[in-house]
């Protein structure tokens, strides 16, 4: 009688190893679960990124409570405290810095972290991509919720279902601003340099746009300063998800969001082509120092 194991027993299982729908979404779940053990494990990551919004919406709110009092405009149906109407801008914020911190990461890990791994992995770069801004817009939707539950304690009057409609809105302008932070990962060489480059996209992108004020309030100001904020599609990402929390669809705001993100996130993955695009140029995922 043969001792030895049978062979069948060792097999490993048959999607191991195939570019297959099983192997694809495997790699899709290996690499979202991976950024939310990250996000987990790091709390001062979740406590940070509400610092700022929260800062907005208990202090820079209050004083200007009275000055920036804001009309009756959609989808408010009467007037609203400046406090009421930031919120929105304030959530979409969070995905705003938390799209560009995943980038930063990315830029890390194209380097010297997972990703420079899986850049050489027989899996399209298009998935992995896709894998890494899903798990960026998962980690920036808990954010998001978790301001907005605090903010609930500020009396900011959103309909209970509003928070539940809102969630495709999130989604949404999640994956737009994370596919704007994969581009912009692409075009830097080295992690220092990012830095710099954040502040040239956030903080533009967020002051010329509906976060903070009404668009009619600029128009009062300056014409130009207003359809360059028309022209931000983070304004529109706002005024998706301000629609959304009271129960309405704005859809010339879904319609640039999603066209935002189709494009910015093929730009990415051409860039990201070690055959066509930017890498291609660099010698490899790793830039100068492959």
């Amino acid at each position: 009688m043969s001792t030895s194991a049978n062979p069948t027993s060792r097999r490993a299982p048959a999607h191991l190893g195939r570019l297959d729908a099983v192997g694809y979404l495997i790699c899709l779940g290996g690499i979202v679960r991976r950024e939310l053990l990250r996000f987990f494990n790091q709390k001062e990551r979740f406590f940070s990124a509400m610092v700022r919004p929260l800062v907005w919406l208990f202090i820079f709110a209050a004083g200007f409570r009275n000055t920036l009092g804001v009309s009756i405009e959609p989808p408010y149906q009467t007037y609203v405290l400046y406090e009421v109407y930031v919120v929105p801008g304030l959530a979409v914020m969070i995905q705003l810095f938390n799209g560009m911190q995943s980038s930063l990461s990315m830029v890390y890990d194209r380097e010297v972290g997972s990703m420079k791994v899986l850049l050489t992995s027989p899996y399209p770069r298009w998935l992995l991509l896709l894998a890494k801004l899903i798990a960026g817009v998962s980690v920036s939707v808990v954010q998001a919720y978790a301001f907005l539950a605090v903010a609930w304690f500020w009396e900011t009057d959103i309909p209970p279902l509003g928070y539940l409609a809102a969630l495709p809105a999130f989604l949404a302008s999640g994956l737009m601003l994370g596919a704007i932070g994969l581009f912009l990962s692409s075009l830097v060489r080295q992690l220092e340099n990012f830095a710099s480059v954040m502040n040239f996209v956030i903080f533009p992108m967020f002051f010329a746009s509906s976060a903070l004020y009404p668009l009619w309030r600029i128009r009062e100001s300056s014409e130009t300063l207003y359809w360059i904020c028309q022209c931000n599609p983070f304004t529109h990402a706002v005024q998706l998800v301000r629609f959304a929390l009271y129960g309405q669809f704005e859809p010339v705001a879904c319609a640039v969001v999603v066209g935002t993100t189709l494009a910015f996130f093929t730009l990415a993955v051409v860039a990201y082509d070690p055959g066509r695009g930017i890498m291609a140029r660099r010698g490899g995922p790793a830039g100068d120092n492959a």
